[in-house]
């Protein structure tokens, strides 16, 4: 058996040594010190330098944070993305508030900016206006933020925008995780840069991110002693994992451009296979990194179908991975409401995640083509 090909696998530069060993040398191991200060300004700058940045332990803790920021509790409501991983719906009920799920529409496969429209007027009419809306860029595909900002700002509803697997992705040559009132980061294992785990919170205001370093850092009260007003989290980044950061981020260019080239890759491979399509951006509006390459296979044409292209990788030692089975079919939100049609199903149905790391090797990239081809004839 040859040598397993992942889906999305870490990829360091050697280069994140150097930041870890200095944190050991001046014995900075904990939630303070010199990374976390230098990671949060990578990242600012990396976001043009309009935004606060605050590192945290996951982007999941970032998604909690926000909406704790935004006074989400207990029998209120949040709209997001159906089609998403369930780290974008599980902070809600942390507040004890209620996930309202929208389709997604079939250009971006983001939130459908008619559907998120319809279920607003909808709860709005049974007395429920929603809290706040948490909006992904599924697999670093921007959402039609301009949309979705307009009906936000027409029912004053705010934004968090799930940007995880995002980062390095524009619309309309503006970053992703700068167009809503909060901004989520991921720095997964698998995302396009790795600090291990970790995440960070991206606010507007110096106002916000002190807020959101209070809060993360268990609501300490200004005392010589342990006091506490108001309920807060272990959520803060370690200066560890912050130099792995910064370590990351000096290659941050060359991974967004190695995972478009694997997107370019599959583009290639499958131009001439009737009954597959290639997820790429709509238009010139939309650039994204990429994070995961992804496929619709049409069992109709190709007299195949997704699952027996899974199989098949599989027997060759290769990951791949259906795409996001949508939140409103999973068992622990049956009893959400749900608005929109079927499109986040069908692309569940016929939906696959391709290998897409940026260290794939050019190996590599022959077994994955052998498989397509054979697999097709």
């Amino acid at each position: 058996m040859q040598d397993k090909i992942w889906l999305s696998s870490p990829h360091l530069s050697g280069k994140e040594l150097f930041y870890i060993e200095d944190a050991f040398e001046k014995n900075w191991v904990t939630s303070i010190g010199e990374n976390i200060d230098g990671f949060e300004q990578d990242l600012k700058e990396c976001l043009n330098n309009t935004h606060e940045i605050v590192v945290l332990n996951s982007a999941t803790s970032a998604i909690h944070l926000a909406l704790v920021m935004l006074n989400v509790g207990k029998h209120d409501e949040v709209l997001t993305s159906t089609f998403s991983f369930v780290a974008s719906a599980n902070p809600i009920t942390y507040c004890g508030a209620t996930p309202i799920f929208i389709d997604s529409e079939k250009e971006t496969w983001n939130m459908c900016p008619i559907a998120l429209d319809e279920a607003i007027q909808d709860r709005i009419s049974k007395g429920k206006k929603p809290k706040a809306m948490i909006v992904v860029h599924l697999y670093g595909m921007p959402a039609k933020m301009e949309e979705i900002n307009e009906i936000a700002a027409k029912y004053d509803i705010p934004v968090i925008e799930d940007a995880a697997e995002a980062l390095g992705s524009t619309y309309k040559n503006q970053a992703c995780g700068t167009f809503g009132r909060f901004g989520i980061l991921s720095f997964n294992g698998n995302k396009i840069i790795t600090t291990s785990g970790g995440g960070a919170l991206v606010c507007h205001t110096k106002e916000d991110k002190d807020k959101a370093v209070f809060l993360s850092t268990q609501a300490r009260d200004n005392a010589p002693h342990y006091q506490h007003s108001h309920i807060g989290y272990n959520y803060r980044m370690s200066n560890i994992t912050a130099g792995i950061g910064r370590g990351q981020m000096e290659v941050l260019p060359s991974r967004v451009e190695a995972r478009r080239k694997m997107h370019e890759f599959y583009v290639e491979l499958f131009s001439n296979i009737n009954g597959v399509e290639v997820f790429s951006e709509p238009m010139s509006d939309y650039y994204s990194n990429h994070w995961l390459s992804a496929i619709i296979v049409d069992p109709a044409i190709t007299g195949k179908n997704r699952e027996e292209l899974r199989m098949a990788f599989l027997d060759e030692n290769i990951e791949s991975r259906p795409l996001w089975k949508p939140m409103h079919l999973q068992p622990v939100f049956a009893d959400a409401p749900y608005y929109g049609g079927k499109v986040a199903e069908e692309l569940f149905d016929n939906g696959l995640c391709l290998p897409s790391g940026s260290n794939l090797s050019d190996n590599d990239r022959e077994r994955i083509a052998y498989v397509i081809k054979d697999f097709f004839n």
